[in-house]
């Protein structure tokens, strides 16, 4: 298959991205495109232009600081992974981003083209969703940062007008001794997730877990809080009767069937992407604690 025509831009600017958009109906910013190409060969996307953002080299880079950590939005993924200041602060990108597709994907895909894309078991939103993210945007009427849970509105859906340009995701680091895992199943690596399970932890020298967030993705038709989670694992110990709560809980989750499987299976899959993960936070947690 081919794509459908379309006319190409390719602006210099932000601004001037932000302009063609909004004089241009019907269009598609193109980042990394290793889901928008693929989307146009088997024709699923029909758009009447593409804004190629690839010159825009401002929305490329990584700001650590003790409060934030921003990433602009062209950042690609295999820089992500390989951060060294990165990993140092948050070490589960790096666990999510061995996940993700390819060595191949992950040089040109970036991090603002995944969470624009907002494939359900895509790592990097489940991962954003995890960490209360903001995503910063510009558009016409300037700069803003939403909230990553107003954001993901529904399938492959972001909560941005068509004349907006994603520009970076912010996050406030978790303390140095926090525990965290990243785990899913695929059919094959590098394919989408049947559904995975994102966990961070934080425990006090008495062993009992002060913070917990859980992201699962792959299960409905967005990633997705597990809340109820949370909180069987928060003032407890961590030990198996607060992970099996958590576990039985998952069945609150919105969960879809498809040709992978059943809304049964998936629940099942996801229980055990939650049980390997929340087993590998809370061990690093503990240990991570202790060397305090």
């Amino acid at each position: 298959m081919k794509p459908p025509p379309f006319a190409y831009f390719r602006p210099g600017t932000l601004d001037e991205a932000i302009a063609i958009l909004g004089r241009t109906e019907n269009a598609k910013v193109l980042a990394g495109g290793q889901s928008l190409m693929a989307m146009l060969n088997l024709r699923y996307v029909f758009p009447d232009a593409l804004v190629d953002i690839n010159d825009l080299f401002e929305l490329s880079g990584i700001e650590i600081a003790p409060e934030r950590i921003r990433i602009g939005a062209m950042t690609r993924q295999r820089r992500i992974e390989l951060d060294a200041g990165l990993y140092e602060a948050m070490p589960i990108f790096r666990d999510a981003l061995k996940l993700v597709g390819h060595r191949q994907t992950r040089n040109r895909g970036t991090i603002g083209g995944s969470l624009c894309h907002l494939d359900p078991a895509s790592e990097l939103p489940t991962l954003a969703l995890l960490l209360d993210a903001g995503i910063e945007t510009a558009g016409p009427a300037g700069v803003r940062c939403i909230p990553v849970d107003e954001f993901i509105t529904g399938y492959m859906m972001p909560g941005i007008g068509p004349d907006e340009i994603v520009t970076a995701i912010e996050f406030a680091p978790w303390s140095a001794a926090h525990g965290h895992a990243f785990h899913e199943f695929a059919r094959r690596h590098g394919d989408f997730a049947v559904a995975s399970a994102a966990v961070m932890v934080e425990r006090d020298r008495q062993g009992i877990v002060t913070r917990c967030a859980i992201a699962i993705g792959g299960i409905g038709s967005v990633p997705q809080r597990h809340g109820a989670g949370e909180t069987a694992l928060t003032g407890s110990d961590g030990g198996p009767d607060a992970i099996a709560a958590a576990l039985e809980s998952c069945a609150g989750l919105d969960i879809l069937g498809d040709f992978h499987g059943g809304p049964d299976y998936r629940l099942s899959v996801a229980r055990t992407m939650l049980r390997r993960s929340l087993t590998a936070a809370l061990a690093r947690a503990s240990e991570r604690t202790q060397q305090a």
